[in-house]
């Protein structure tokens, strides 16, 4: 059972997807806490030193998904 589950898709730049990314290696090099805002409210999620990184690459029928997932 999840307890939490915040999803968000957005259509944005390519630079603007860029400056996110940076935001997330950025706050992963210099803690060990991510925070995130969901309705308002600032969330904190506590990062341990050793995660699981998954990247994915799909290409089909001239859509390409390119997926990087951390995991703890």
């Amino acid at each position: 059972m999840n307890l939490l589950t915040i999803e968000t898709e957005a259509n944005v730049t390519r630079e603007e997807a860029a400056a996110r990314l940076r935001e997330v290696a950025d706050a992963l090099a210099s803690s060990n806490v991510i925070e995130l805002e969901h309705e308002g409210k600032a969330l904190i999620v506590r990062v341990p030193d050793r995660v699981e990184l998954e990247i994915e690459l799909e290409l089909e029928d001239g859509v390409t998904e390119f997926e990087i997932s951390l995991a703890w």
